[in-house]
């Protein structure tokens, strides 16, 4: 087990602001793991601590009262909204339910973009208010894949090959586009994986075998973002590890993620059964041991803070070990690895929620907790 430093218990009752929803295609996810953040908050050891108020942003971007957020909260759904950005849904943008200035410190659970890479980060930093999680260059730099892969890179961490692709290459003249597929199959051969740079939970993401398929899952991944990334495949075991702390952070046991489908794509990630978590992994210790150092690493690459899951391939046949990619707003939902990690290394929910508002104090305030 990993030992974690205690945290002291405050007499001071603080609200924290628990954020959840935004315009992100991982809207739905976000509702699920406010609720169930939301329950861990009721918690008896939380109870005399925290006074949570839950703030939902629709997908048009609306701030919602406490009372609607709470309404959804309970019953899991989002609310439905026109798609027509009228003058005063633009101008609603511009206004926060009146008790939002009274947070003490605030929980942001929005996965994906406008919540994980950096923008929410960085209206609460210019407000001067703690926030669970990274800032605004670790949220930035863990959401874009190939800054990522930059950040990894100068580390000196293990990644498999990949090639960089712009949106205007793919949508290009007739000349330029077979030279670029031509050049990734070269680099990398098939399969391969071709992912959009700025998205999570899989989401745009395709494994492919042939030149058709490479083809059509640029133009697909060009449709969501102007940045791409392509991985080449391996053969590998994949296996998770969690993080948490700020300027000494401690590393989970390994979890294993094993799967029926083609890969753990999004579908697969969110629908109970389709995949296995095995918490830990059975993994020679020494492997275990390195994954946890590599993740501590890739944490402090990009300049990651409070919490963050680290994905990597094991290639059981030769031992080695590669870094996927750093996730530093990870799932909190019943099926989500994060939590499942600390709670088979000592830390259950309750007490990881508020480990998390803890170390968010921590680095807004420098108070030691």
């Amino acid at each position: 087990m990993v030992e974690l430093t205690a945290v002291e218990n405050t007499v001071t009752k603080r609200t924290v602001g628990l954020l959840f929803g935004g315009r992100s295609g991982e809207h739905e996810v976000s509702i699920i793991s406010a609720a169930a953040i939301f329950t861990a908050f009721q918690a008896e050891s939380n109870l005399d601590r925290y006074e949570v108020h839950p703030f939902y942003i629709r997908k048009d971007g609306v701030w919602m009262d406490e009372a609607t957020s709470r309404s959804v909260l309970e019953s899991k759904q989002p609310l439905a909204i026109d798609d027509a950005a009228t003058p005063d849904v633009m101008r609603s943008r511009w206004t926060f339910p009146s008790n939002a200035a009274e947070m003490d410190v605030w929980f942001p659970i929005l996965h994906g973009p406008n919540g994980e890479d950096g923008t929410i980060q960085g209206l609460l930093t210019l407000m001067q208010v703690p926030y669970v999680g990274s800032g605004v260059l670790g949220s930035a730099v863990g959401m874009d894949k190939i800054a990522m892969k930059m950040a990894f890179a100068t580390a000196g961490l293990p990644q498999v090959p990949y090639v960089t692709v712009d949106r205007a290459q793919v949508w290009s003249n007739p000349c330029v586009f077979p030279a670029l597929c031509e050049d990734i199959e070269t680099k990398l051969g098939y399969p391969c994986f071709v992912k959009p740079a700025n998205l999570g939970s899989s989401v745009g993401i395709a494994k492919v075998r042939t030149r058709t398929e490479l083809e059509a899952a640029l133009d697909s991944a060009a449709s969501y973002d102007r940045r791409i990334v392509v991985e080449a495949g391996v053969t590998a075991r994949e296996v998770e590890c969690a993080v948490l702390g700020n300027e000494s952070p401690s590393a989970s046991v390994i979890g294993e993620i094993t799967f029926e489908s083609d890969f753990y794509d999004y579908e697969t990630k969110y629908t109970d059964g389709l995949a296995q978590l095995i918490i830990p992994a059975e993994l020679p210790e020494a492997i275990a041991s390195r994954l946890r150092e590599l993740a501590i690493e890739a944490f402090r690459a990009v300049d990651a803070s409070g919490l963050s899951r680290v994905d990597f391939f094991f290639v059981e046949a030769t031992g080695e070990l590669f870094v996927n990619e750093i996730n530093t707003l990870p799932g909190f939902t019943a099926l989500s690895m994060y939590p499942q990690l600390w709670a088979n290394t000592g830390v259950p929910f309750t007490e990881l929620v508020d480990r998390l508002v803890q170390l968010a104090i921590e680095r807004s305030t420098g108070e030691q907790v």
